[in-house]
């Protein structure tokens, strides 16, 4: 828009610039910054009464298997227009749903919200259908697959990988502990909730690797029947790992009153994670447009490093374990193709607030 000021005295430009400021700021400040998929459950309460919160709600109902779950690396936050909210209502009658990636429980909490603050019955519903997904998943011993139903490979196994099977876990606690959130959940769903983490607890006991008659860690993944660990991925083995372990710790340190099993479980995994500690070597990402992608990973010697963990130990041994595409277990990231060094996470720091901060809160909080 042109607008000419010439026949105009200052005073009447400056009268009009506060009439149009009066209109165009407040239609500017009604424009909330969209909210991501990943920034779904971190706003402040009021929003998850907002509309734009409702609107994405919405796409999670659109979302949602007809077995009850979700599948997994959609950005369900983005507004959909007619064509492909056409093709999702297509895919509704899909059975296939995931726990991988925070899939399921993520949409389930975040319409926990949504319905509690709207307490709209279609957000409540798509919640508990959620629900009756997760406690239908649940093997008789007490894990659960990557995806249901009819998981294929290794997303049979239970898993542990990525935090797959404690967010669901943390999610059915919640909703057993009666956190606010979840008022609107029965009674006997509570309990099957309760009873599912029981199951769950102990089939982390079980799965707990034992080695010449000490408890460790945990693999990534374990056997749907057996409970042994098992493998995934080529470059993903039968292992310890110094990176899943955590979050599994992490749970069972948020058990109210932990009976003598799951005490000596904990003592046993942050002992394991103190012996695999290693220190003096520094993980740094180089950057050259020589190199194909541009990029690459290299372990340098610094005796100042922070602590690190391998994700993958090898069961007997407590070494650092790697591999690429092809399966050849290899003895350091420097042996494996550039893809899967740049392309996969080998190396955690998140044991050290584990062990440094949790877990002497969690023996204060016992009292030890």
């Amino acid at each position: 828009m042109n607008v000419s000021f010439g026949l105009l005295s200052r005073q009447q430009v400056l009268w009009l610039l506060l009439a149009l400021s009066a209109v165009v700021i407040p239609a500017f400040a009604g424009q909330a910054a969209e909210v991501t998929w990943r920034q779904c459950l971190s706003q402040k309460p009021a929003w998850y009464a907002t509309p734009e919160a409702a609107r994405i709600a919405d796409n999670l109902l659109l979302y949602q298997r007809a077995s009850g779950g979700w599948p997994k690396n959609l950005d369900m936050a983005r507004p959909l227009d007619a064509t492909e909210r056409a093709r999702r209502e297509g895919e509704r009658s899909r059975t296939e749903g995931t726990i991988d990636n925070g899939a399921t429980t993520t949409q389930m909490r975040f319409l926990a919200r949504v319905a509690g603050t709207t307490h709209e019955v279609r957000f409540q519903d798509s919640f508990l259908k959620g629900l009756d997904y997760l406690i239908a998943a649940q093997y008789p011993n007490g894990g659960w697959p990557q995806s249901f139903p009819k998981p294929k490979g290794y997303s049979a196994h239970v898993t542990f990988n990525d935090n797959a099977m404690v967010n669901v876990l943390d999610l059915l606690r919640d909703i057993a502990r009666r956190r606010p959130e979840y008022g609107f959940v029965s009674d006997p769903a509570r309990q099957r909730a309760e009873q599912a983490v029981a199951k769950g607890v102990d089939c982390i006991l079980r799965c707990q690797v034992i080695v010449r008659g000490r408890r460790t860690a945990w693999c990534s993944q374990h056997d749907a029947q057996a409970l042994a660990p098992a493998p995934a991925r080529s470059y993903e083995k039968v292992s310890l790992s110094g990176s899943d372990s955590v979050g599994i710790v992490r749970f069972l340190m948020g058990i109210d009153e932990p009976g003598p099993q799951v005490r000596e479980a904990i003592e046993a995994a942050v002992a394991w994670l103190q012996e695999v500690k290693l220190t003096g070597i520094r993980q740094v990402e180089k950057r050259d447009p020589a190199l194909p992608g541009g990029r690459d990973k290299v372990i340098v010697l610094d005796a100042q490093a922070p602590p690190l963990w391998a994700r993958f130990y090898e069961i007997g041994t407590n070494r650092p374990i790697f591999s690429g595409r092809d399966g050849v277990i290899k003895y350091s990231l420097a042996e494996i193709e550039r893809e899967r060094r740049t392309g996969y996470a080998w190396y955690t720091g998140a044991p050290a607030k584990l062990l440094e901060d949790d877990y002497p809160k969690w023996r204060e909080r016992l009292g030890q």
